[in-house]
């Protein structure tokens, strides 16, 4: 019974390390070798190797026989590419790029992937650095926009509110009066919150029961995106976010009731 019992966690916890391996990846714009990975996911050196045989015998990782370094495999970016399609994100490329020309500032759509907003389609994309654009959620427009309006429970983010920069609310119960402010005002401003010199307004795409599948933000510096020109921007994201609800979501998941209401302090 023992035996048998210890089957599923032995394979939940490979699981895990294999996810904590692939994830490695995203955070680094270069090939990576066991060691560097090793000591990225605090695994044995042993274990590491083991892992590595088996998903780069399954394609999800490659390795450059002069370096011995391994990469994103063919694999990975066959699923990568379905699920973008399957999901429809293909769909909203020209609606984001019709948008920053329109604006002259960067256009970004992310959806929230745990503790963090996650960009999938965007201005900020178009640089080819190869890492994977993840942003805490509790200094960023688009995090704002993803908590706000979601149900009470998942606001909650589970991890301690690191400090961005000295502007970044780091007080649990000061981050849930912004995001009741936010919902109020039908949108996000991150002010310097998560790097100096950056201002950042968002939105939410809803669905039919009020939640924001989709966050989707218009970034630029104080200078561009002025406290007289606030509004324009946010009125401007959140006509694109109407258009994005048709093409991102079935029928039967689109908001049927009025958009959020952009009301300026």
């Amino acid at each position: 019974m023992s035996g048998d019992s210890a089957k599923p966690r032995d394979g939940a916890q490979a699981v895990h390390r294999t996810l904590a391996l692939l994830h490695c990846f995203g955070d680094s714009p270069q090939d990576l070798s066991a060691s560097d990975l090793a000591r990225r996911t605090d695994l044995p050196l042993s274990t590491t190797h083991r892992l590595l045989r088996a998903m780069t015998a399954t394609g999800f990782l490659e390795q450059d026989p002069d370096t011995a370094r391994y990469g994103l495999g063919p694999t990975m970016a066959e699923l990568g590419r379905a699920a973008y399609h399957r999901r429809g994100l293909h769909r909203a490329e020209p609606e984001l790029a019709a948008l920053s020309q329109r604006t002259g500032v960067t256009a970004d759509l992310a959806v929230r992937v745990g503790a963090r907003a996650v960009i999938l389609v965007g201005s900020s994309l178009a640089n080819d650095h190869g890492r994977a654009l993840r942003r805490p959620l509790h200094s960023t427009a688009l995090g704002k926009v993803l908590l706000a309006w979601s149900d009470a429970a998942d606001r909650e983010i589970g991890t301690p509110l690191t400090p961005q920069t000295d502007r970044t609310i780091t007080d649990p119960r000061a981050l849930g009066e912004e995001l009741n402010r936010v919902r109020a005002a039908g949108y996000a401003l991150n002010d310097g919150e998560s790097a100096s010199g950056v201002r950042t307004v968002a939105v939410p795409v809803l669905d039919a029961d009020d939640h924001a599948r989709f966050a989707l933000a218009l970034r630029s510096s104080p200078e561009v995106i002025t406290g007289e020109r606030l509004g324009w921007f946010a009125e401007q994201a959140a006509a694109c976010a109407t258009a994005l609800e048709v093409v991102l979501l079935p029928p039967n998941r689109r908001r049927t009731g009025p958009r959020p209401v952009i009301a300026l302090p």
